[in-house]
């Protein structure tokens, strides 16, 4: 990455953070059960039944009303994995309820023993997205590996899950960062394009 994109990275996300915290503050009440009331924009198939879902943390929009939804939909849920830096994320299967350890950075994942599997659909969290479908994530690459990963494996779809607020005209990006299929905010969602 060049040092003139690395720099715009790091200016987008400090204030993608502010932003980010600003919109939370706002809707941090409404957006759980708005993006639970809408549900996902792709229907659940024999060949498209496994969802990776993302436990919020911080001021991250928060997950846990969808996730309900979409156990009690029929669809096989899964939390990632961070396993090593620079590698690709693994997931594996968790529903509300099953056992969870902590994982890298504290956050908590399915332990060791829950099964592995290769999402059809990925909520995928973010610092800022663009209407094309591009994020600013935090920096380390995972979501951008591992939908590289998947996509030379199968049809997987990304959905980008955040606040309206964390809207950017344009992500900055270079040819490693993956584009995401849809966006879902608290007031809407749309496909990318």
């Amino acid at each position: 990455m060049s040092g003139g994109l690395e720099a715009a990275k790091k200016a987008a996300r400090i204030s993608a953070s502010l932003a980010r915290g600003v919109a939370h503050d706002a809707a941090k009440d409404s957006a759980p059960l708005a993006l639970a009331l809408r549900g996902l924009p792709v229907r659940r198939s024999p060949t498209n039944q496994i969802v990776s879902v993302f436990h919020s943390f911080g001021t991250e929009i928060s997950t846990f009303e969808l996730f309900d939804k979409l156990v009690a939909e029929g669809w096989i849920t899964a939390l990632p994995v961070v396993v090593a830096k620079n590698t690709p994320l693994v997931f594996r299967q968790w529903k509300p309820g099953d056992a969870l350890v902590l994982g890298r950075w504290d956050i908590q994942v399915p332990p060791l023993e829950a099964p592995e599997v290769l999402p059809d659909v990925l909520l995928v969290p973010l610092l800022a997205f663009d209407r094309k479908g591009f994020r600013l994530g935090y920096g380390g690459g995972f979501y951008d590996r591992t939908l590289e990963k998947l996509r030379a494996l199968k049809k997987v779809t990304a959905i980008g899950v955040a606040y309206s607020g964390q809207e950017m005209d344009t992500v900055p990006r270079d040819a490693f960062d993956q584009r995401l299929d849809w966006i879902m905010t608290e007031k809407e969602t749309f496909k990318c394009g």
